[in-house]
């Protein structure tokens, strides 16, 4: 009993940000033996401890980016493994392990209710567990009205267990945002099915838009009192805002770019199915409905900004996050006309929240670039087909060129840690180095630098 204790006195000492990266870490090593079972193999499959580890880190991070055919390596027990990694890494190790812990009738300490917050991206400890018991009931139902919508409708394309079996996959890999397939060709079968199409965005909305916001929707909803005196949060707001506008935004300038290229030859219905579909994917999804190469490089660079900033806060997805970006734009803008306090929606934002969200950006940049340094001077690849597959990895999309599995081990590393990093966020990443810091009651002079 000493021992046991001795030896679980170094987990006293993390902090809640490095209590997490540790279990993400450890997610991803129970992922990995789970894959490497062999029953989770197609017959003759012989699987690489790269391939396994690089597999495992995108189901966790659920990302999506495969160094192997997901439908050609993994049986279908491997298809059960795998979805059920994608829920885990979806919903966050903390809600999962929180429910666990209900059920055994733990009761949920203050220690607890700080690795929640920190996991879901959150500012207090009120309501901790009342929010992963929502988050867990919501999430469970969206998936489950996706899976009979769509392997009812499937019907029509494979018999009754293929079609449940791919409704169930494809559920779950929409919701988490995964990005995995089991058809063998993402949903570029259905590039003619709209309703397969549209029934798979509503799904990656679910999933990247925030949990926060979901649980506000579920109340506005189904709450039994007067929907008139409730009021959405300013997270809520700025977030459903942002979140739909780039999506807006993204459609309308994919249009632009590929007007005279990849649409020439298209209805309109289909070049606003395309052109939408890429766009909400771009959110985090990382499903697609036609070939990526086939759009010019000027639209795969404007894809990857939008996979840069990712999705929402306290969701399934990665990058730097709509509200970060939204607040940088609104900070920049508010500059400009010479003010110095930042307003939105009639609320005035934290100095504190626009001092990380500045942080967040700058070391996202600085992490992306450096990768994409890296990657263009090991790969043979072109810089194109980098910014790219570093874009979709950081934002943990799974959108891909073709070059991952080409990629060296050093370079299928790095995407390895850019998937992590967007999964655990930014902050989190940079917090888990932090320790305990010495207030010190004098200050230096201040001095004017000259800036610009």
């Amino acid at each position: 009993m000493w021992v046991r204790k001795r030896n679980l006195r170094w987990v006293n000492k993390l902090s809640p940000f490095q209590l997490i990266a540790v279990f993400y870490l450890f997610a991803v090593t129970i992922s990995s033996i789970l894959i490497a079972l062999p029953i989770a193999h197609n017959p003759g499959v012989d699987l690489s401890f790269i391939d396994i580890l690089f597999t495992a880190v995108s189901a966790v991070s659920v990302t999506g980016l495969t160094t192997v055919p997901t439908a050609e390596t993994f049986s279908t027990t491997g298809y059960f493994i795998i979805a059920f990694v994608l829920q885990f890494g979806g919903i966050g190790v903390m809600t999962v392990g929180t429910m666990i812990w209900l059920i055994l009738g733990k009761k949920i300490g203050l220690k607890e209710r700080r690795l929640i917050m920190t996991d879901q991206n959150q500012t207090s400890f009120q309501g901790m567990v009342r929010m992963v018991k929502q988050i867990v009931i919501v999430v469970l139902i969206i998936e489950f009205i996706g899976f009979l919508t769509l392997g009812t409708y499937f019907l029509q394309y494979y018999g009754p267990g293929e079609a449940y079996l791919q409704g169930f996959f494809g559920a779950i890999s929409a919701m988490t945002n995964g990005g995995f397939d089991i058809t063998g060709a993402s949903l570029i079968p259905f590039r003619d099915d709209y309703f397969v199409q549209f029934i798979n965005m509503m799904l990656i909305v679910a999933g990247a838009i925030g949990f926060p916001v979901l649980i506000e929707v579920k109340q506005y909803l189904f709450n039994n009192y007067d929907v008139r005196t409730i009021q959405f949060s300013l997270f809520a707001k700025l977030t459903t805002f942002t979140f739909f506008a780039l999506i807006v935004f993204g459609t309308v300038m994919i249009i632009i770019l590929e007007f005279n290229h990849f649409f020439v030859d298209k209805s309109w219905h289909e070049v606003f199915f395309y052109a939408l579909f890429q766009s909400v994917t771009t959110r985090s999804g990382g499903l697609s409905t036609m070939n990526i190469n086939e759009f010019a490089e000027h639209t795969h660079i404007f894809m990857s900004s939008l996979m840069f900033i990712g999705a929402s806060p306290s969701s399934v997805g990665g990058g730097i996050r709509t509200t970060t970006f939204a607040l940088v734009v609104i900070f920049i803008l508010t500059f400009a006309r010479g003010e110095n306090n930042i307003r939105v929606f009639r609320r005035e934002i934290h100095h504190e929240d626009l001092n990380r969200a500045v942080v967040v950006t700058m070391m996202a940049l600085f992490t992306v670039f450096l990768s994409i340094l890296m990657l263009s001077i090991i790969e043979d690849f072109s810089l194109n087909e980098i910014i790219f597959e570093v874009c979709s990895a950081f934002g943990t999309v799974g959108l891909s060129l073709g070059i991952t599995p080409g990629l060296s081990t050093f370079s299928k590393g790095i995407l390895m840690i850019l998937m992590f990093i967007g999964r655990i966020g930014i902050l989190t990443f940079l917090f888990s180095f932090h320790h305990d810091k010495k207030t010190t009651n004098y200050h230096y002079p201040k001095e004017r630098i000259l800036i610009g």
